[in-house]
């Protein structure tokens, strides 16, 4: 297996975590504020010398190994349809946002005020929460076809919780980006999921 592979398997670990934890806000109205943490995390890490470095290390990507497994494993279950469009709209989107230099250049400039926030605020807080969803309303969501949120409606009308969802699509998006810069490509999901699996359970075993 390619160090390629294992770089480009992280960051779609990433993808998976990232839906996973809007499927979660969305259903329940919460998540665990660590993952959410670690999942946010990969937005303002920007110059990596390794993909893992994004996310800090393998533990804080162990829900996005354990969603890529159930999502891509051929099990009597079968995959949650939720996620599966969750996953597969955050690549498309990144596709389309790949082919705009226009919007990357602004994409960078509301980044660095992110980084800019978190020297006074945890990644956490409702001020970079609402900055982030602001960045994924204003530059990435117009850029194609918008991603359905299917939840409970309560939870969903809740500013802290949209700000949260929109935050996270706002990652998974930064992780999508990853993905391909590493060699991932959408056939690789269809064609070489067993491998995904198995690389995943491989690190999974190791955290």
């Amino acid at each position: 297996m390619s160090t390629n592979f294992q770089e480009s398997n992280i960051a779609f670990a990433g993808v998976c975590q990232a839906a996973a934890l809007v499927h979660q806000l969305a259903t329940t109205g919460n998540c665990d504020e660590t993952q959410l943490s670690n999942t946010l995390r990969c937005v303002i890490v920007t110059d990596p010398s390794q993909t893992i470095e994004v996310y800090g290390d393998y533990e804080n990507l162990e829900l996005g190994y354990k969603t890529l497994i159930a999502q891509l494993s051929n099990t009597s279950k079968g995959p949650d349809s939720a996620l599966t469009r969750y996953m597969i709209g955050l690549v498309a989107l990144e596709r389309k946002l790949a082919k705009r230099n226009d919007i990357l250049g602004m994409l960078g400039e509301r980044i660095s005020q992110v980084k800019r926030q978190t020297h006074h605020y945890e990644l956490t807080d409702a001020q970079i929460l609402s900055n982030m969803a602001s960045i994924y309303v204003d530059l990435i969501s117009p850029l194609g076809t918008k991603i359905q949120i299917a939840g409970t409606a309560n939870f969903l009308q809740q500013t802290l919780v949209r700000d949260k969802i929109r935050a996270l699509l706002f990652a998974g998006i930064r992780s999508a980006v990853l993905w391909r810069q590493t060699g991932g490509q959408r056939r690789q999901v269809v064609f070489n999921r067993k491998h995904m699996v198995e690389q995943a359970k491989q690190q999974l075993a190791r955290i």
